[in-house]
This record gives C-alpha cells, sequence and structure tokens, in this order.
C-alpha cells in the first residue's frame, strides 16, 4: 500500500510500512517544542509560545527509499483525555520531556510512561504478540545551574533501567546539547534508518522537492549525499476517523505479519 503526498507542486508516494508517528509528550513549559524545532529546522525560539496541538510531517528519500514521519507535539494541559489517548495509540515512538529543574514535571513523565505502557496493551492484546515501544525519556535544561537541578540523573535513570526499548537522555535544547545523539537512539531502538537524525541527511526546502524524484538531473544536485529529508510546510493533523483507520490497519498488518511468520517458521 502506497501513501500518496503532496508538498507545494511536488507529489511522491511512501510505502505505508515507511511512514511512522513521533509523540512528545511532558507537561507544560519543559521545552517541548523547542526539541521539535531543532529536529526540524535546528533553530531554538527563546519566546514561549504556549502549545495546543501542533503536527508536523517530513519525508526522507534514504537511499532511494521514501520514508515519512509525522510529529505531534501535544499540549502540556491535556485539555481532552481521549484525543491524548489517540495520540498515544497512533504513536510509533515517544518522547517524554521534563525539565530538571522541575520535580513536577518528571512526575508527570512517570504518569505518561504508565499510561503509553496501558494504552498500548490494547494494541498487544490485538495482536497477540510483545508490543515494541521505542522511547525516549528526555530531561532538558541541563544548561541550567546544578543548584537548580531537582531531578537526580540516578532516578531519572530508573525508568529505563532493564527496558532495551527505553533510553534517557539530559539534553539542552537551548545549547543543542546531546539532541541529535538523542535521535539517533531513539531511531535506532525503533530499527529506523539511522539518516533520519537530523545530523546524518541533507535538507532540502520545497523548491529543491523535485529531487525527491528519481530523475538524473535532481539526483545530481545531491550526488554527494545518499539520504536528504524535507520538512512540509502544508501538513495537517489527520482527522479523529482517519487516526482510527489507521489503528485498525495497524492492528491488521501485524497481525497479517504474525501468520506469515508462522508459515515461515513451520
Amino acid at each position: 500500500m502506497m501513501k500518496t503526498l503532496s508538498s507545494g507542486n511536488c507529489t511522491f508516494s511512501v510505502p505505508a510500512k515507511n511512514s511512522y508517528r513521533m509523540v512528545v509528550l511532558g507537561a507544560s513549559r519543559v521545552g517541548k517544542s523547542s526539541i521539535v524545532s531543532r529536529f526540524l529546522n535546528g533553530r531554538f525560539e527563546d519566546q514561549y509560545t504556549p502549545t495546543i496541538e501542533d503536527f508536523h510531517r517530513k519525508v526522507y528519500n534514504i537511499r532511494g527509499d521514501m520514508y515519512q514521519l509525522d510529529i505531534l507535539d501535544t499540549s502540556g494541559n491535556h485539555p481532552f483525555p481521549a484525543m491524548r489517548r489517540l495520540s498515544i495509540l497512533t504513536g510509533d515512538v515517544f518522547i517524554l520531556v521534563f525539565s530538571l529543574d522541575s520535580r513536577e514535571s518528571f512526575d508527570e513523565v512517570k504518569r505518561l510512561q504508565k499510561q503509553i505502557l496501558e494504552v498500548k496493551s490494547c494494541l498487544k492484546n490485538k495482536t497477540k504478540e510483545a508490543a515494541e515501544l521505542p522511547m525516549v525519556i528526555c530531561g532538558n535544561k541541563n544548561d541550567h545551574s546544578e543548584l537548580c537541578r531537582q531531578v537526580p540523573a540516578t532516578e531519572a535513570e530508573l525508568l529505563v533501567s532493564g527496558d532495551e526499548n527505553c533510553a534517557y537522555f539530559e539534553v539542552s535544547a537551548k545549547k543543542n546539547t546531546n539532541v541529535d545523539e538523542m535521535f539517533y537512539v531513539l531511531f535506532s531502538m525503533a530499527k529506523l534508518p539511522h539518516e533520519m537524525s537530523p545530523a546524518l541527511h541533507r535538507k532540502i526546502s520545497v523548491q529543491y522537492g523535485e529531487a525527491f524524484h528519481p530523475r538524473p538531473f535532481c539526483m545530481r544536485r545531491v550526488k554527494d549525499m545518499d539520504a536528504y529529508g524535507m520538512v512540509s510546510p502544508f501538513a495537517r493533523r489527520p482527522s479523529v476517523n482517519s487516526d482510527l483507520k489507521y489503528i485498525k490497519a495497524k492492528v491488521l498488518r501485524e497481525g497479517q505479519a504474525r501468520e506469515r511468520d508462522k508459515c515461515i517458521i513451520q
């Protein structure tokens, strides 16, 4: 199954199996949007703007294969619990953000981690197989003085101990410290191409979107790169109905894959 996407005047297809969603969760004012901004365009905004829910999409051409990554930057206030649950159900990889100078935001991450495990158990029960949940616990604002720290690293690391699909990073979105490394590890745990990490692909603007088509003159523009990505400026969050269809298709797809594996083993 192929998904057809449009960005500006460019249209290209991404296999459904190469489409993923990254969900960023955490309390208010912990730097979720700043981390997303670093990921998408390498910038940091000093001015704080409360997030209701932001949706972004990045498309990659990695060694000739198309990938799509949707990023859901959620609200720290979660005024609609049902929408948060739906966001978790549709997520493939997760970043849980707290501020190192806020004990309350760390407690919220602990609650979120528990909620994700509980909600995702629904899909696990549907597919009758263990669900892998690539997740990063992210302590932001490590550029602040140690005197401001309210969460010891040893305590935060307990949240990921014993889980090979979960990692802990202390980062600074403002100073861009450990941000690239965090995404690299997250994508590695999710078994996604390393080149999806911000530092490992060439960033292309919409005006050069034609480079995503396998035309010789386009490929010459990026001949020194095996991977490049483009942020879609007109991406809109899928409707609730679309998300529900996505969940249903995902359950069916994983069920069919399980049956194929049984046939191979037998």
